[in-house]
């Protein structure tokens, strides 16, 4: 008769770091930080998703810049969950668990508007700066710099992703301006 237990059902170690973030820091900053991975990869399928499905006189440039946006999107999504754990954290653990914690809608339209793709992903990348600078408050608050850091750099990065596609979708007069 085996006594070994399902892997399900086995008990684990606690996966806890030492930090020395208080326990509310920790709870608050993780949180903020789940939603925002839950977010980032939610933006990132969106991308892909249009990347894979624009089509039209500017598909080559959308295209790209669809491939090329989604890269950097899905690059930071490693940084975000280690960073979760280097504070004694739990970061998310499944496509589930993307969907509980997202706040970036999914698009399942089996046709979207090239102009229409460039705005949603415009609204839903400065919906997500003001994710993470409501993100980057708690930190503060908790004296996470490291954190707060990481995501300075995440919001300028969000930020020129939104220039790209505020002036790709832009319709300018005849002489282009």
């Amino acid at each position: 008769m085996s006594t070994t237990k399902p892997i399900g059902s086995r008990t684990a170690p606690r996966l806890t770091t030492p930090t020395d973030l208080g326990t509310n820091a920790t709870k608050d900053i993780a949180a903020a930080l789940n939603a925002l991975l839950a977010d980032t990869f939610a933006l990132y399928v969106k991308t892909k998703n249009f990347h894979w499905h624009v089509s039209g006189p500017h598909f080559r440039d959308y295209h790209l810049l669809l491939d090329e946006q989604a890269d950097q999107i899905f690059a930071s999504t490693d940084v975000i969950a280690e960073r979760v754990r280097k504070i004694g954290a739990l970061t998310l653990h499944s496509i589930g668990d993307i969907g509980r914690h997202q706040r970036i809608a999914d698009n399942d339209a089996p046709y979207v508007d090239p102009d229409d793709m460039l705005a949603e992903l415009r609204d839903d990348n400065q919906r997500f700066i003001t994710a993470m600078r409501e993100a980057h408050d708690v930190c503060e608050e908790h004296n996470d710099v490291a954190t707060a850091s990481l995501l300075e750099v995440f919001i300028d990065e969000a930020e020129r992703r939104v220039w790209f596609l505020y002036e790709s979708g832009r319709r300018g007069d005849p002489t282009g301006h």
